[in-house]
């Protein structure tokens, strides 16, 4: 591995620290080096406030570290335009940069090359593609907004070794345990929205937040084509929850942002509901909900990952993963492994679309 490919490498784990915490931006991880050390780090805070370059940039005028001359780092084209915050190429040229190593361009109508070929204008050494896929995949998610009008949509389930995510007796806490629901609730804190169906809601009636030190709460998505969702529900108690209903259903005034998309079969459509989520700037979905929620997702030929927490017993009953009628093997959602991580007690499987 190169020295690009491994100042890259910083840069995309400061870019991780920002998953869940950016929306509508993306998480981007900024790297400042100098004779061939790590002078500044930056990653993208909360929406308003500084984006990775400037907050790099800001590490290192704490420092008192000149950084004229050096190279800076960064997962994603740096911005040329004024939104919330002003353009990080102008922040950068005004630092003295003497090289920026891009990992991959950025799709937003108003950079899209823009930002490198500013750069480039004012003198700066620019390369472009450096660990490019691993940059564009940790941020799958805003790409897709802004190319398909999509969200990035993670499927994620408690199992046992059978694939039941609930006994025949009705149970389902607790099938894995404290460590591997420690890691779901991570998952949760590094997603800007979390979904599950009103069956769910209904059940368990659960929070939706997010129990870890330091954690912040995605945004509670529940599809309820009736709304049947209790107006006490607990989810709607802070206010920020999005219900998905029917065109026709009848509001029975939740606390609540109800949208309306067209009804299907099953329910709603799911298709219009990624849409709406991925144009409300929320671009990292996991979808928590049961074995039709998951199945309506796959049937829509959504699903970019999936996160299964399995536990070593077998229960011989109750609903599985994924509901509804099997599908032909020619025409079964494929997914191929990329983690298999022990847990605790259990095993976490991380698969990604095939």
């Amino acid at each position: 591995m190169n020295h690009d490919e491994r100042f890259m490498g910083l840069a995309l784990d400061l870019a991780r620290r920002a998953l869940g915490r950016t929306a509508p931006n993306p998480p981007v991880g900024a790297v400042i080096v100098k004779d061939g050390v790590v002078v500044a780090e930056g990653w993208t805070q909360p929406p308003g406030q500084a984006h990775a370059e400037p907050h790099a940039l800001a590490a290192a005028a704490r420092a008192g570290v000149s950084i004229a001359g050096a190279t800076m780092y960064v997962t994603l084209e740096p911005c040329c335009h004024h939104g919330r915050t002003p353009p990080c190429t102008d922040a950068i040229l005004k630092a003295g940069v003497a090289r920026v190593v891009v990992g991959t361009v950025d799709p937003f109508p108003l950079v899209a090359g823009k930002g490198i070929a500013q750069l480039r204008a004012a003198g700066v050494e620019v390369e472009v593609g450096v660990r490019e896929a691993e940059c564009r995949r940790l941020m799958l998610g805003f790409i897709r907004a802004h190319t398909d009008g999509l969200p990035e949509i993670t499927l994620k389930a408690a199992i046992t070794l059978d694939g039941r995510i609930a006994s025949a007796y009705g149970e389902a806490r607790w099938i894995t345990g404290p460590a591997a629901r420690e890691l779901s609730h991570r998952l949760r804190d590094q997603h800007d929205a979390i979904l599950v169906g009103v069956g769910t809601v209904l059940a368990d009636d659960p929070e939706l937040t997010t129990r870890i030190p330091g954690g912040r709460d995605a945004v509670p998505v529940i599809l309820d084509s009736r709304l049947r969702t209790p107006p006490e529900a607990v989810v709607l108690r802070r206010g920020t929850a999005l219900v998905y209903c029917a065109e026709d259903a009848v509001d029975p005034g939740l606390r609540a942002k109800v949208i309306r998309v067209p009804r299907t079969d099953r329910g709603v459509d799911i298709r219009a509901v990624a849409r709406d989520l991925a144009a409300r700037g929320l671009h990292r979905v996991l979808v928590d909900g049961g074995a039709q929620v998951h199945r309506s997702f796959l049937d829509a030929g959504l699903g970019d990952r999936i996160e299964l927490f399995v536990n070593a017993r077998v229960l011989a009953g109750g609903p599985g993963f994924v509901g509804g009628e099997g599908y032909p093997l020619a025409k079964a959602p494929s997914f191929r492994f990329d983690a298999v991580d022990r847990v605790g007690d259990d095993l976490r499987l991380g698969l990604e679309r095939g």
